[in-house]
């Protein structure tokens, strides 16, 4: 028991310290990413390759967005992320890459501006630059993370605790199971949300239609920092 309370103090230590490295990068993204001006956050999986047709549609869905006059921000690395950066930079917009140091399945892509690259240990202080420095968000097919992020995203917007922002997801396919859910479940038996939380985020097929869903959005919301 000794032992077990030694080694916990030992923790608790390196937990104060690690509050300092916490700050760091918040300073850092806060910095870097308030110069970029504004983006849209395109999220999927990482594991999705180059000829799946959901990597197409990151890549276009991306380059119209930079057309249209958006940077575009991803997690910075493979699948869906390198199509979102590579879109991006086909479009002539900035392509901005939160990586993030993961076991099996993250490098940084070679899509990213050198000037937008930048590196995360913390999941947290990731997520806050993805929602932080965006004015939307296009989500695509992924798994857990993307997840994380679209709900995320969405429970800041019904909270309010940022500007009311257009989340579009990609694929009918994909995504009508888990949507079916939350209408059936989470608020048909269970009454956990609201019915106006349906309008909270929109269902498309094409690149072509996330991308008008988005400029629908502008036509009577101003663009605006989030918080």
């Amino acid at each position: 028991m000794n032992k077990v309370i030694k080694d916990w103090n030992d923790i608790k230590i390196n937990d104060s310290w690690a509050i300092f490295k916490i700050i760091a990068e918040f300073v850092e993204g806060y910095e870097r990413m308030a110069k970029i001006g504004p983006c849209i956050s395109v999220f999927g999986s990482a594991r999705t390759k180059p000829d799946n047709p959901y990597y197409e549609m990151g890549v276009r869905v991306s380059e119209l967005l930079a057309e249209g006059g958006y940077g575009v921000i991803t997690g910075g690395g493979p699948g869906i992320m390198e199509a979102g950066n590579k879109g991006a930079q086909k479009g002539g917009g900035k392509s901005v890459g939160l990586n993030i140091d993961l076991p099996f399945e993250q490098n940084h892509n070679p899509y990213i501006d050198q000037e937008h690259n930048l590196e995360f240990d913390y999941f947290f202080v990731r997520k806050v630059m993805f929602v932080k420095y965006a004015q939307g968000f296009v989500v695509l097919p992924g798994g857990f993370g993307t997840l994380d992020e679209l709900f995320e995203a969405l429970t800041l917007i019904q909270t309010k605790k940022i500007n009311k922002r257009p989340v579009v997801l990609i694929g009918r396919e994909y995504w009508t199971g888990l949507v079916d859910w939350i209408k059936e479940v989470m608020l048909g038996k269970e009454n956990n949300i609201s019915e106006v939380d349906l309008d909270l985020f929109g269902i498309v097929d094409t690149a072509e239609e996330a991308y008008d869903y988005i400029e629908e959005f502008y036509k009577s919301h101003e663009l605006s920092p989030n918080f």
